[in-house]
């Protein structure tokens, strides 16, 4: 298995994850927060075209997550799974049914050479799910948005070979900032968005010796830094600060096997 993030922040968000038996390949997109043509762009810098695609998983519908994926699912008849209340919210009425899963937290979804694990996180989303991908051989967590780690969410990430991780903001910074108090507020609570500080947390807490990779994602662009991120996440993996991937919001980062 091997993921590769198109873009992690407020502008956009989008990972590929791509897994293969060798005569069988299946790709799943996590989040397609772009316009058609922006994700069809991304998709080809990636070497993928939306015919690759063999289905969208939308963690929840706020903008910079659910994008244009609607519409982009419909165009190319790719499946969207996706919870009850994200497809609620989403609101969309004239979606061909046969083309939806709706997912719920813990039961698992078979989809090719892959298997989906949703699980629920704190966020301020109608039914957020944040992913943990199987192939058979290597666990993948993908958890990016959410304003708390509670014990559920650690234990989903537990066994995971690579992690693809929120390090949102760094408090002092978001205190110190541009933002409004209200809109500080609503990231620095239980559902908002994890902080720096609060990523490494529930790094020490799902940490294991075959944990190989750690990506620090969607940070934000006025309220944190990557080597601020970096700071914070290298001493629980004992680790030079540099050793640690960030996923750049606009680029993302290149294919990275989970091994």
């Amino acid at each position: 298995m091997r993921f590769r993030n198109l873009g992690s922040g407020s502008g956009g968000n989008a990972t590929l994850v791509e897994a293969s038996q060798g005569i069988t390949t299946t790709r799943v997109l996590i989040d397609a927060g772009f316009s058609e043509r922006e994700l069809t762009r991304r998709l080809g810098i990636a070497g993928c075209t939306p015919a690759d695609v063999d289905a969208i998983f939308i963690t929840h519908e706020h903008g910079d997550h659910v994008g244009r994926s609607v519409s982009f699912a419909r165009r190319h008849r790719i499946p969207l799974i996706t919870s009850r209340g994200t497809w609620r919210a989403i609101g969309c009425e004239d979606f061909d049914a046969s083309l939806l899963c709706l997912a719920r937290s813990g039961e698992a979804i078979a989809l090719g050479d892959l298997e989906l694990r949703p699980f629920a996180v704190p966020h301020d989303a109608n039914e957020p799910l944040q992913l943990v991908l199987n192939d058979g051989a290597v666990r993948l967590g993908i958890v990016t948005d959410l304003g708390s780690a509670p014990a559920a969410v650690a234990e989903a990430l537990r066994g995971c070979q690579a992690l693809l991780l929120e390090c949102n903001h760094d408090e002092a910074m978001l205190r110190s900032g541009p933002y409004p108090p209200s809109l500080q507020r609503r990231i620095l609570g239980t559902h908002g968005h994890l902080s720096n500080e609060a990523a490494a947390d529930l790094l020490s807490r799902c940490r294991h010796t075959g944990l190989g990779s750690v990506v620090a994602a969607h940070l934000s662009e006025k309220n944190n830094s990557p080597a601020l991120a970096r700071k914070a996440l290298a001493p629980v993996l004992n680790c030079a600060a540099d050793d640690i991937r960030v996923a750049d919001p606009t680029l993302g980062f290149e294919w990275l096997a989970v091994a």
